[in-house]
């Protein structure tokens, strides 16, 4: 077994590049259609763990999220095009929100209905869950941090991530074909497609911008100092037992710092590839996550499936009531629903699918849950706590 941590570190990081090279390569990509990169980079590591090639009680996991995880939120945060979010209109909003809400409310009667057969401990699994439904990924691991998840709980909850969230996805994609008859019904008002994408053509000039792996590899230092500021702090600001740590803190304030940059000048280091080195390193957090699960924990996810297909309903259902307030189209309830549950890499596609030259909505609506996931999260599982 592998025990020395810059050794269990190149293990991890080697998988990391494996996932990612496989998923990139025109030949193996396809393979990854179903099954999406980061399930396998969580899953690989417990594997390799639960296996007895690498420690599966390594210090270096505990270090590796306290350091990284907050200098990948704020790689992730900085490019955020705020006030593009702030211009897209108050109906886009109420859809966004009203989905938002219908996961939390679905989270909280999910966990009150399958409490007794996972049982009570399960109510920060169910506020990580919530967390990546409301935002992503990045939401997801930095609830995990804050709420302190135990590592048997967690793990079920990634494998419900994974495979709901694709399973949905299916059901809007096949939806586009029902959009005439609602929006007539409906009686919805079309024009806000017009409006939104006038409003938001001038995003797509980001597309091109050039990529520089060196450069990308530089933004981590100072991603690193902005997490020590995070840290020094969040040490002091009070602690409340059960519900405020210092590291919710510390969430926190890296993302109310991410923000406050995203509006300075320092949102152009995307052009150098700050996203991209944020997604690695949560990646990388994401390996560690799994190399301290148990595969065992596994069985409890086909209980969890259930569960989650509880909260979509939910959500589902806030959002058809929205709509039906609102007069919105079936579009912008389509894709608010993506870019809550799904996230950044899928939203755009359903907006394509349901409006061609509307991507953009999506990714600003996901972007957008990405600035309030954590937070979501944090206060569902409280909720669940309640329960």
């Amino acid at each position: 077994m592998i025990t020395h941590p810059l050794l269990i570190a190149l293990v991890l990081l080697a998988l990391e590049l494996l996932v990612l090279g496989l998923a990139r390569h025109p030949r193996t990509g396809r393979w990854f259609s179903f099954i999406p990169p980061v399930f396998w980079i969580y899953f690989l590591p417990m594997l390799a763990a639960g296996n007895g090639l690498i420690d599966p009680a390594s210090p270096l996991y505990a270090q590796v999220t306290r350091w990284l995880l907050p200098a990948s939120l704020v790689l992730l945060l900085v490019p955020v095009d705020a006030r593009a979010i702030l211009r897209l209109g108050p109906k886009a909003l109420a859809m966004f929100v009203a989905g938002a809400v219908g996961i939390i409310a679905g989270g909280v009667l999910s966990f009150a209905l399958f409490k007794p057969l996972v049982g009570a401990g399960f109510w920060s699994g169910f506020g990580a869950l919530c967390a990546s439904w409301t935002g992503g990924s990045a939401n997801m691991i930095a609830a995990r941090e804050a709420l302190a998840v135990p590592d048997h709980v967690f793990a079920p909850m990634v494998i419900v991530d994974t495979v709901i969230p694709y399973l949905w996805m299916g059901m809007l994609m096949a939806g586009v074909a029902l959009q005439p008859a609602f929006d007539r019904w409906n009686r919805a008002d079309r024009t806000i497609l017009d409006e939104l994408g006038s409003r938001i053509a001038g995003d797509r000039q980001r597309q091109g911008q050039e990529y520089c792996l060196t450069g990308a590899a530089a933004l981590v230092l100072p991603a690193m100092a902005v997490s020590g500021l995070a840290h020094l702090l969040a040490r002091q600001l009070p602690q409340i037992r059960d519900l405020v740590s210092t590291a919710t803190w510390t969430i926190v304030i890296v993302t109310l710092l991410g923000i406050l940059l995203s509006f300075t000048p320092l949102r152009r280091l995307e052009r150098y590839g700050a996203s991209r080195a944020g997604s690695f390193l949560l990646y990388f957090v994401l390996t560690t996550i799994g190399a301290r699960a148990s595969a065992a924990s596994i069985g409890s996810a086909l209980l969890l499936l259930a569960a989650g297909v509880v909260i979509v309903a939910v959500h589902g259902l806030f959002l058809l009531m929205a709509a039906r307030l609102l007069r919105a189209p079936l579009f912008l309830a389509a894709t608010a629903s993506q870019a809550s549950i799904g996230g950044v890499a899928s939203a755009p596609v359903v907006a394509e699918v349901y409006q061609p030259g509307m991507a953009p909505v999506g990714l600003l609506l996901a972007i957008l849950g990405n600035l309030v996931g954590t937070g979501l999260g944090i206060i569902s599982a409280h909720l669940c706590r309640l329960v």
